[in-house]
């Protein structure tokens, strides 16, 4: 049995769920990718990376083209957001990356490119539907973590509110779509969420310095 279809067997069953081994390790990972980015930590990006890559496995197994669309573009960003924080100009007192919120037209840029790329796919999707059996969700979803990403990787504190909005979507699109796993952990993922969208604030509003001077 080759890697790939061992990946992509059944792990076990819950609650009527067929749970699959890639779609449990890679949002294993994946939720301690999300915990290290709440430590600002770098390893953050090396972790989303193999998450992104033992999932579109997962993805490609539920025959969702946009799950699996949305993990090659984590696999992407990562390495885009890996380059961000280790070419970072400023960093926190305690070593780590420092954060700040997002100027007006910053958050105007990510809010009109996260409503025109999601019309955008959407429309892809539409237009082709072997690509995505429910095209607009997975375009929100697709969409919203590159937007979620781009602003991790320039540590502004909004990169907390794309992914609670990108959870609030994915949550019952993972159960409807047979990943029970996804499901559960992107509920743990709100957890974290609200609770690093917290602490990114208050380290923000200390006065920390910032990842603006980052190389592009």
């Amino acid at each position: 049995m080759s890697a790939l279809s061992w990946l992509n067997g059944e792990a076990f069953t819950a609650f009527g769920q067929h749970i699959l081994w890639s779609d449990m390790i890679g949002n294993t990972i994946g939720l301690a990718a999300l915990a290290l980015g709440w430590r600002r930590s770098i390893w953050t990006w090396p972790a989303q990376l193999l998450s992104g890559i033992i999932l579109v496995g997962a993805y490609a197994s539920a025959e969702l083209g946009g799950g699996v669309g949305k993990q090659l573009l984590v696999i992407g960003v990562a390495l885009w957001g890996w380059r961000q924080w280790q070419h970072g100009t400023r960093q926190a007192q305690d070593g780590s990356i420092a954060v700040r919120f997002a100027s007006w037209s910053e958050r105007g840029v990510l809010l009109g490119g996260t409503a025109a790329g999601t019309l955008a796919v959407g429309g892809l999707f539409v237009a082709v539907p072997e690509l995505s059996w429910n095209p607009w969700p997975d375009a929100y979803i697709f969409v919203g973590t590159l937007a979620a990403m781009v602003a991790q990787a320039r540590g502004l504190v909004e990169f907390w509110f794309a992914w609670l909005l990108v959870d609030l979507v994915g949550v019952p699109l993972a159960f409807s779509s047979g990943l029970a796993f996804s499901g559960f952990v992107y509920v743990i993922y709100l957890v974290l969420v609200l609770w690093g969208m917290r602490d990114w604030w208050l380290r923000s509003r200390a006065g920390a310095p910032s990842l603006e001077g980052a190389a592009a």
